[in-house]
């Protein structure tokens, strides 16, 4: 598949979306923006993508929005997420597809975390660099994220006079606690590496040569070792567990795939390998044997 603004390669079993305009530091467009959903969709329909790792071309992950546009970025409907670049940046320029929510055009970001959300394959986010605005809003729907030393992380937007997005307001304080989430978005600063390890927004750090080798031994255990029915399946349990009601919620959801799963060909599979001491070949594939079980997370109200 040719895309234009970011680069899309499978090799070993995972997947690397990598964000591609250098030259801009890797700024967010309505062009990216539909190109990224597009990888998704690739990687979910393609039962030879184990694991996904999203990472940057240069030295930056994502600077966010292109603010090319000038003081009226944010009202043009091809930028709808927010973020730092460097002078004399353009827009795209691109209009939005018509796409509403309650009336009013979705922000690009969020359709983008949306997509990242419902993916069936663990993704995990190799952050090079700065990753600020939608940058940073977008790695949040993604199950791991490991930073360079180089990395530095800023939630701009009330410096922008706009809000959070990318649904970000839902995923950051689950991942880091309101506290830590109000300090970031109410201040907008840019922070480095460290203090998101700290804050548990990133779960290492790593010199800069050692990131994306790090990611991909991290996406090769999984797809070396584990089942990608269950993997799949374990994802939206962790997912959509967050928003359960209560604990029971949960046992209901895992009491069905178990019984789901239990005597399928995977897991009599991976009984079996462990008992004859050696590596389990799993059979069944994320295209065809998805249970029924398995949760439909996000939902999408607004689809009718």
């Amino acid at each position: 598949m040719a895309f234009s603004e970011i680069a899309y390669e499978v090799t070993d079993h995972v997947a690397t979306v990598t964000l591609k305009r250098p030259e801009r530091l890797n700024a967010f467009t309505f062009t990216m923006r539909g190109e990224l959903i597009e990888a998704f969709d690739l990687a979910d329909a393609d039962d030879d993508v184990r694991a996904v790792v999203v990472t940057g071309a240069g030295r930056a992950f994502c600077a966010g929005a292109d603010l090319g546009g000038g003081g009226g970025t944010f009202a043009r409907r091809d930028q709808t997420s927010e973020g730092e670049t460097t002078e004399g940046e353009t827009s795209d320029g691109e209009t939005s597809d018509g796409e509403t929510v309650d009336g009013v055009p979705r922000d690009g970001g969020g359709t983008v975390a949306l997509r990242i959300a419902r993916s069936l394959k663990p993704v995990i986010g190799a952050i090079n660099g700065p990753a600020v605005g939608v940058g940073v809003t977008m790695t949040l729907p993604m199950d791991v994220r490991l930073a360079s030393e180089t990395a530095r992380f800023g939630f701009v937007f009330a410096r922008r006079g706009i809000v959070t997005e990318a649904a970000s307001s839902w995923f950051l304080p689950r991942i880091v606690g309101i506290a830590q989430a109000m300090e970031w978005a109410a201040t907008g600063r840019v922070f480095p590496a460290s203090e998101a390890l700290e804050g548990r927004l990133v779960s290492r750090v790593y010199p800069a040569d050692e990131l994306l080798p790090a990611a991909y031994a991290l996406a090769r255990e999984i797809a070396d070792n584990t089942s990608a029915v269950s993997v799949a399946a374990v994802r939206r349990l962790m997912w959509s567990g967050l928003s359960a009601a209560s604990p029971w919620e949960a046992h209901a959801a895992d009491s069905r795939l178990m019984a789901e799963l239990g005597g399928a060909p995977d897991s009599v599979e991976g009984v079996t390998a462990f008992l004859e001491k050696r590596p389990a070949a799993f059979p069944m594939k994320v295209s065809q044997d998805l249970p029924p079980g398995v949760p439909s997370w996000p939902d999408d109200p607004y689809r009718v």
